[in-house]
């Protein structure tokens, strides 16, 4: 990265970060705003935001905007996003992920590399899903995952998805490795649990890395630590 000022933040910069395991996608916003403020000693109205929320237990692109270039986030958004990671078969979660305790087992004695070739075109093209309880959406002023903490139900609208590819790459009952190319509001977790039911049996998320946001590769971002360590020497 090129020695950079202020004022270049402030015009707008679209910064490519690797979002590490367990960071919040706010954590990760919020410790590059620190950063540069400190750096920089940016204005206290200062504009940072990323564009398009990754699961604390994902990994991957996280696109952040500054300055003028926030108003590009809905355009960023909007783009296709690609996603690789890995399910796993015979189990459920009420997260759909790992982030709450298995809650169900199912067997997988009848699932072979064939059925799930058959079940893949289930999931392409126009789908509806269900987001996961456990998310970040809004529902009656409260986040999803604030009512399912604290035991409340609420019922949530299935919602139209785009899903463009679909492809297995490692079969290793319980375990399928995937490579995923959807539109915005995509939900991964729920792509899991839903493929699990269509095999008659279940599934959660194991792992999710995002590894392209339209021609955004994840191959040129860097972790917030290290835009830290660059920023720092570089200027």
């Amino acid at each position: 990265m090129k020695t950079k000022t202020a004022q270049n933040f402030l015009e707008g910069e679209i910064l490519l970060i690797d979002k590490p395991l367990t960071w919040s996608s706010f954590q990760a916003v919020n410790k590059l705003k620190y950063v540069l403020k400190k750096q920089f000693d940016l204005p206290k109205k200062f504009k940072i935001g990323h564009a398009g929320t990754l699961d604390p237990l994902a990994t991957g692109l996280l696109i952040i905007c500054t300055g003028k270039f926030t108003k590009k986030i809905n355009e960023i958004q909007a783009q296709t996003k690609e996603y690789t990671g890995t399910i796993v078969l015979g189990a459920t979660t009420p997260s759909y992920d790992l982030e709450t305790p298995i809650d169900a087992t199912f067997s997988t004695n009848h699932i072979h590399d064939r059925l799930i070739q058959e079940t893949l075109p289930l999931f392409i093209g126009e789908i509806w899903q269900k987001p996961p309880v456990f998310s970040a959406i809004k529902k009656e002023g409260k986040r999803l995952y604030e009512h399912a903490r604290a035991g409340e139900e609420v019922k949530i609208e299935p919602r139209k998805t785009t899903v463009y590819q679909f492809e297995i790459t490692r079969f290793a009952l319980p375990e399928i490795d995937f490579r995923i190319q959807c539109s915005k509001g995509t939900y991964i977790r729920s792509l899991a649990h839903d493929f699990g039911i269509a095999l008659q049996s279940g599934g959660h998320l194991s792992a999710l890395r995002r590894t392209k946001i339209g021609d955004y590769l994840v191959e040129n971002a860097i972790t917030p630590i290290d835009f830290e360590k660059i920023i720092t020497d570089d200027n």
